[in-house]
């Protein structure tokens, strides 16, 4: 991998612009049958915080792992973050008026719950290593 690629695949503003793009048109797809208004809406809406989820994950996760010990902390982290990102999403959607609130949130609250186990076994492995 040449280094500028190498670059922009650890750009967290990359990985922001991509979250925004993806889950925004994975929002504006759920949200098709009620007209490009509400797909609109949440599309901005979802790429809104899914640029921000993903910015704050990974230190969240890194920062939570670092402070705690044994089983609490491969499970405490993954844990807290699922609960609060699925909190600010419904929150979010709800106070926006997202007609399909949970359809839209599938997807990001899945790929967020997903990394947040994966990321966090694998800082496990690392610490067990070292």
């Amino acid at each position: 991998m040449s280094s500028a690629v190498a670059g922009l695949a650890r750009s967290g503003a990359v990985h922001g612009a991509v979250a925004f793009l993806a889950m925004g048109a994975w929002a504006a797809f759920a949200n098709r049958g009620h007209g490009p208004g509400a797909m609109a809406l949440a599309g901005v809406v979802q790429g809104a915080i899914s640029c921000v989820i993903t910015l704050i994950l990974k230190r969240s996760l890194e920062a939570m792992f670092a402070r705690l010990s044994g089983p609490a902390a491969v499970l405490v982290p993954p844990l807290v973050t699922m609960a609060v990102v699925l909190a600010v999403l419904v929150t979010i959607h709800r106070l926006a008026g997202t007609p399909e609130v949970w359809t839209t949130i599938a997807v990001p609250y899945t790929v967020s719950s997903a990394y947040a186990w994966i990321y966090t076994a694998t800082l496990a492995r690392t610490a067990k290593r070292a």
